[in-house]
This record gives C-alpha cells, sequence and structure tokens, in this order.
C-alpha cells in the first residue's frame, strides 16, 4: 500500500511506515492520520509480520501538528482539539500500543510535540546524534497531548517531565539516551546501518514472546506486585508450550542458531 503522504512497505516479516510530508517535517494533518490509521490497519492484520519500523522522509521525524492545518481567523469559532485527540491521536497511540510485535521508531531528524510522544508511544526508540526531541505545546498554552502526560514521567521522572514539558527546552538525542527517554542515539553516519541491523534482529526473533514481553512491562504501570507475578506465572505457562520456546532450548543445547517461527 503507498499513499502520497504515508508510505507502506512490506518485506517478509518486516513493516515500515515512512510519514512522507518532507516539505513540513511530516507534521500532521487530516490526511496523514488517516493514512497513518489505514498503514496500521494493515500491519495490525497480516499474521506474517514480525516487526514494524516507523520512521520519516528527509530532514525531519515529526514536528507534531501542522499548526497551518488549524488557523483561526478573526471571529472564526476556535477548533476543538479535545476532538481532536479523541478522533486522531489517542486512537494512534492505542494502536501502537496494541500491535503484536515489536514497533521501532527511528528518530531521523526533529521530533516535536505529537511527533516526540509519537516516537515514545513505540517499543524501542533510536535517534541519530543530531535529533531533536521538543514539548512545545506550553508555547501554545497547551498540554503535552498522544500520551506525553503519561510517557514523560514514566520513563524521565517527574522533575525532568516537568522541565520538558513547561520549558520546551530543545532536548538532543544524546541527552535524551542518557535521560532514558529513548534507547539509543546513534552517530548519523551509521544511523541507516544500525537501524536495519536491529530491524533484521528483531524479524528473526521469538515474536510471540516479544509481543508478551510488551505487554506486560506496559501493564506493571498499573498493576500492584502480586497482580505482576500472577501475569507472569500465566504468562510463562503459555510460552511454555509454545514452538519457540522448545527450539530455543533445542538451539541452546545444539549450539546452533535458532530458527523461530514467531507467531
Amino acid at each position: 500500500m503507498t499513499s502520497d503522504v504515508v508510505l507502506l512497505d512490506i518485506d517478509g516479516p518486516v513493516a515500515r511506515i515512512t510519514l512522507n510530508r518532507p516539505e513540513k517535517l511530516n507534521s500532521f494533518n487530516v490526511e496523514l492520520h488517516e493514512a497513518l490509521a489505514s498503514a496500521l490497519s494493515t500491519v495490525a492484520s497480516d499474521e506474517n509480520l514480525r516487526v514494524l519500523l516507523l520512521t520519516g522522509a528527509g530532514r525531519g521525524f515529526c514536528a507534531g501538528q501542522d499548526l497551518g492545518d488549524r488557523h483561526v481567523a478573526p471571529g472564526e469559532a476556535p477548533p476543538d482539539l479535545g476532538a481532536s485527540v479523541e478522533k486522531y491521536y489517542a486512537p494512534l497511540v492505542r494502536r501502537i500500543r496494541s500491535l503484536p510485535m515489536p514497533v521501532v521508531c527511528a528518530v531521523n531528524g526533529t521530533a516535536a510535540g505529537a511527533g516526540a510522544n509519537l516516537a515514545l508511544a513505540c517499543d524501542l526508540v533510536v535517534a541519530t546524534a543530531s535529533a531533536k526531541f521538543m514539548e512545545p505545546f506550553c508555547k501554545l498554552g497547551l498540554i503535552p497531548d498522544t500520551g506525553g502526560s503519561y510517557f514523560l514521567p514514566r520513563l524521565v521522572g517527574t522533575a525532568r517531565a516537568m522541565g520538558l514539558a513547561m520549558l520546551g527546552d530543545v532536548l538532543s538525542a544524546d541527552q535524551a539516551a542518557d535521560w532514558g527517554l529513548i534507547w539509543k542515539s546513534i552517530p548519523d553516519d551509521a544511523f541507516i546501518e544500525e537501524v536495519e541491523r536491529l530491524v533484521s534482529h528483531l524479524a528473526a526473533a521469538p515474536t510471540r514472546g516479544l509481543a508478551e514481553t510488551k505487554r506486560l512491562i506496559y501493564r506493571s504501570a498499573d498493576n500492584t506486585l502480586d497482580a505482576q507475578l500472577d501475569l507472569e506465572r500465566d504468562t510463562m505457562r503459555e510460552l511454555g508450550r509454545s514452538h519457540d520456546y522448545r527450539e530455543g532450548v533445542a538451539a541452546f543445547v545444539e549450539k546452533r542458531t535458532p530458527d523461530f517461527h514467531g507467531n
């Protein structure tokens, strides 16, 4: 599937989604929202896929909402931003979090506002060393949406989340990695190679186990320890009956590379 503003490429077990409004730093308008939702639905319905890579075209990942798409002339009624969150941004985060596979976000440049928080909704975030992260909502009298108010304190703690959200300062990729906001900052000249290596590794990994790992880690934020221990017990019981567990043990004993089936 292709569209003008979102490109979807499926190659065996790997899906690649590219935000493709480079002249607008891949900022969100209605067309991009709808095309991205369609691409994610296609990925979710393909049982052969084992990893999703999300990135942006051009010199930026995503600059957030296209404010030119929301310009209000004097005397006009203001837009209902809550309706926009409910219809587009919240479902986007839920779609990504519910995918039964690892989602890698390759931040190839500026990630601002909803674009930064879109990246944080993914499971593994890597960025070029020259990339920048920003939460500029405070400069418009708004709050971090697209899950930002949820992700930021859980990833970097309350103090740093408050600073990012209330000041809107630019955060370098290196600092984002040091703070634990993202997984890794990669030198620009090695970025594509490192991303492909990561994606290839995940595409050959035991996908069901990774999907369950993703589910349990996200559930832990709201679970008690006892509830999480019970969830671990039940999940291990199921995974212990899987082909990939048997294959993983056999490969270890036989000192060979495992051949995981994923699902």
